[in-house]
């Protein structure tokens, strides 16, 4: 990503004039006259998980839990992102769970990691992993486990038009990989075991 050459506000407002006369639009038109800064403010906000290191927001742990060793999870993250494919939005939610290993992160850093992950351009397999990659690498957790839930805007307002469908994918590392029981749990605490 440090190689990539930042434009400047004025050539990205430049790009949506142009795609405003590609779309067969007057840029100049009064009602868009307004229409590249807007644009560009919605892109700076949709897309700033680029800014920020979602490993920094685990850093601070908390050890004094009395001797809490069980399951922690954090069910219906809502989000929004991007596909990288079409840049239509991905709308859902995630369910994240670990098993501490004698520390444990607040829980609003959990959901703060999702939305990093989901304020960039997005394949829903890669930030399921992304989100769980992150927790194991700076918690190093006994296990953890992700769901993602989420309705893709590229197949439902174009191509296949298909709408009421959503996508679920999942990553489990550590013991939600390996033990049954614990994989077992996590699916049922988050409601993946019944029909919702």
């Amino acid at each position: 990503m440090s190689d990539i050459i930042k434009p400047s506000r004025e050539q990205a407002e430049e790009a949506i004039r142009t795609m405003l006369r590609w779309a067969g639009e007057d840029p100049n038109r009064e009602g868009l006259l307004d229409t590249p800064r807007r644009v560009v403010d919605a892109y700076g906000d949709w897309f700033s998980g680029y800014k920020d290191d979602p490993q920094e927001f685990l850093t601070r742990t908390f050890e004094e839990v009395e001797g809490y060793d069980e399951m922690i999870i954090l069910r219906d993250i809502t989000f929004e992102s991007h596909c990288e494919h079409h840049m239509a939005p991905i709308i859902g939610r995630a369910h994240v769970g670990y098993l501490p290993r004698g520390k444990v992160v607040g829980i609003s850093k959990l959901a703060r990691v999702v939305e990093t992950y989901a304020r960039r351009f997005q394949v829903q397999e890669k930030m399921t992993s992304q989100i769980a990659r992150c927790i194991q690498e700076v918690l190093h957790p006994l296990g953890v486990g992700v769901i993602v839930d989420a309705s893709h805007q590229c197949m439902t307002t174009r191509g296949i038009h298909k709408t009421g469908v959503s996508m679920v994918t999942s990553k489990m590392l550590g013991s939600f990989r390996d033990d049954p029981s614990t994989r077992a749990e996590f699916m049922q605490c988050v409601g993946m075991n019944s029909k919702r």
